[in-house]
């Protein structure tokens, strides 16, 4: 079937003009009806694909992000302002491999309470978003992860996710972890709870109605 040049051009503009990945079905809506929008894209994705910057899949999206050989030459060294704590780390990697799940499904996970701000600052990044609610008595809400995540991981999908034994080759994960990964926890009213870390943005806790902007 032959390419219509121009398609190529509309879709390359749209997601070079995105700051975001761009869904097929927005660029389907660019396009006459029946015009095969994955063809398209296959054929900018080869294009690109010994170029600077290529063509890539994230969740359901695609966009322009430099070439993964070229890192290392574009590389700047800067100093982090800001850095996850652990109990954020914590919680992003339970929501990622756990998802759909609830704030008390995380905190059972976890065995501790979360602390002041963690699921703020993750849905302030644009890394998770409420998933539903579970069919469960009180309609808890579930949380996943968002395309936001995948891309600034460089994830083409969740299928990319590390698994327990490339995680334990990494050295990042093994045996004794748990007890290490709790070590900045105390008992208040019973209950074990993080304690704030220097290097971690104090936020007022938020419920998750308050996060969607729904609550009082």
């Amino acid at each position: 079937m032959t390419i219509d040049p121009q398609y190529l051009r509309i879709i390359e503009a749209l997601i070079f003009a995105s700051a975001e990945p761009v869904p097929e079905r927005a660029m389907a809506e660019r396009l006459p009806e029946g015009v095969d929008v994955p063809q398209l894209l296959a054929e900018l994705e080869a294009h690109y694909a010994a170029r600077g910057f290529n063509l890539v899949r994230r969740g359901d999206g695609w966009a322009f992000r430099t070439a993964v050989d070229l890192a290392e030459a574009l590389k700047v060294e800067r100093s982090q302002e800001r850095k996850l704590s652990r109990a954020a780390v914590e919680t992003l990697a339970i929501i990622a491999y756990h998802q759909p799940v609830t704030r008390a499904e995380i905190e059972e996970i976890r065995g501790v309470a979360l602390s002041k701000g963690t699921m703020d600052i993750l849905f302030s990044a644009g890394w998770i978003r409420p998933k539903g609610r579970r069919r469960t008595p009180g309609r808890p809400l579930t949380w996943a992860t968002t395309d936001g995540f995948l891309d600034h991981f460089g994830l083409e999908s969740l299928a990319d996710l590390p698994g327990v034994k490339e995680l334990e080759a990494a050295g990042l994960l093994d045996s004794r972890a748990a007890a290490g990964a709790y070590g900045n926890r105390a008992v208040e009213d019973t209950r074990l709870v993080d304690m704030a870390e220097e290097d971690e943005p104090q936020l007022d806790l938020l419920d998750d109605e308050t996060l969607l902007g729904i609550g009082e």
